[in-house]
């Protein structure tokens, strides 16, 4: 049981860490991170703020005890936002030097899933997959 706990805080804290620093850096409007959306995303420069909102949001809650349903929220909304990320910049040409700017955030992604499979009990709102019953 050890090592599946410890398995989940590895993969959380990897996925918290970028997603909670990369929103921080939206909200802060960090000239790099809001170049990337505007230039070469070609998103508008006010949803770099909601981004970074949604991700420090996001990295939060999957840290902090109890609240499984909004686990379960920011879970699914770290998954669409970095699968996204991964469809926007293979969109545009954005491959860069060996796809990093897809893989990274697919890579992510998996991280995102290892850790919402491998949470604790208390930190889920059901079963996913019902035991069968004998009759």
């Amino acid at each position: 049981m050890k090592s599946k706990t410890l398995a989940y805080w590895i993969t959380t804290v990897l996925v918290a860490l970028p997603i909670g620093s990369g929103g921080v850096a939206q909200l802060a409007h960090v000239r790099a991170t809001v170049d990337g959306f505007v230039r070469i995303l070609h998103y508008p420069p006010y949803f770099v703020t909601i981004l970074g909102f949604w991700k420090v949001s996001g990295a939060i809650a999957i840290l902090v005890p109890r609240f499984p349903q909004l686990k379960e929220w920011a879970y699914a909304g770290i998954f669409f936002d970095l699968t996204g990320a991964a469809a926007s910049c293979a969109a545009v040409g954005g491959y860069g030097a060996y796809g990093f700017h897809v893989l990274s955030p697919l890579i992510l992604a998996v991280l995102a899933v290892a850790s919402w499979g491998l949470r604790p009990d208390s930190r889920k709102i059901g079963i996913l997959i019902p035991a069968k019953t004998e009759n």
